[in-house]
Parts: C-alpha cells; sequence; structure tokens
C-alpha cells in the first residue's frame, strides 16, 4: 500500500469514542487469542483521565476518518538510558485497514516532533513485542533489561535532535 494522506490533530474528549474505536480494531488485529485481547481491551482504551497528563494524537483521512492513534507523555528517566529525558510514546494504534499506508510513520514522527520541541532527548516506547520490528526499522535500538523485576523486556529508545 502506498502513504496515504492524512492530517494529524489532537486527541480530544469530543474524538475520544472514535481513538478508541480504532485502538479496538488495531489490537483485535493482533496475534493473541481472542480471550486475551478481549480481556485486556479496557487497558488499551484512553479516558477522559488520560487526557489530563497524556498529548493524543489521531491521524485522519481526507474525508475525516480516524485512521490511527498515538499518545504520549514524559518517561521516568529510571526506564531511559543514562537518565536521559525522554517522551514516553504509549502507543501507535493503526486500523488495519490501512496498515503498511504510512500513517503509523506519520504518527511517530509526530511523537520524535514533539520530544525535539520539549528539548528530550529521545523517545522511549514499552512496546508489544510483535511491534519490535516497526520501530528498529525506524532506527530505535532495544534496550537491554538491568533489572528484571522492574524492566519491561520490549523497550525501545531512539534520540532525537
Amino acid at each position: 500500500m502506498t502513504d496515504l494522506q492524512v492530517e494529524l490533530r489532537e486527541g480530544t474528549l469530543q474524538n475520544l469514542e472514535l481513538a478508541n474505536a480504532v485502538i479496538e480494531r488495531a489490537v483485535m488485529s493482533w496475534d493473541l487469542p481472542d480471550r486475551v485481547k478481549r480481556l485486556s481491551m479496557a487497558t488499551y482504551r484512553y479516558t477522559e483521565q488520560d487526557l489530563e497528563h497524556l498529548q493524543l494524537v489521531l491521524a485522519e483521512s481526507a474525508d475525516d476518518r480516524v485512521l490511527g492513534v498515538a499518545a504520549w507523555e514524559g518517561a521516568d528517566p529510571k526506564d531511559t538510558p543514562a537518565g536521559c529525558r525522554s517522551l514516553l510514546l504509549h502507543g501507535i494504534y493503526v486500523d488495519p485497514a490501512v496498515h503498511r499506508g504510512g500513517v503509523g510513520t506519520r504518527l511517530l514522527a509526530a511523537a520524535e516532533a514533539a520530544a525535539r520541541a520539549q528539548a528530550m532527548d529521545g523517545v522511549l516506547v514499552k512496546a508489544q513485542r510483535g511491534a519490535e520490528g516497526f520501530f528498529v526499522a525506524r532506527g530505535f535500538r532495544k534496550l537491554a533489561v538491568q533489572d528484571p523485576a522492574r524492566d519491561y523486556p520490549h523497550r525501545l529508545w531512539k534520540p532525537v535532535s
């Protein structure tokens, strides 16, 4: 699929339901047992309270369909390399109907731009195991697990300049 033309805009309470619908479609496409996806769905949906501390960004098509969602906030320095200042990317979710259309890449670029605008050192993501390839292909490197009791095993880091 070729890159789609998308516009990015801020996620708000008014479009939260549309964002969560994309998240649900994305999660349901993951390579996990359906029961696991159904039981965990509530943890992936964003709420009004999440909007108080997360930046939510939507990727919309020319006909105003929400095709993707990304969310981020400042990361805990304990999770980043050498305590760097970092943006924590909570997730990128893309409607399965437009996978490989550049939507996820555009959302990731927006997160990187936000990190640079906030004078952060980089972007940290705690990815699903199946999503590691997406991030590695875009310049992220996997971080070693230092403390198995604390460190998420699929942490990836990309410096921004």
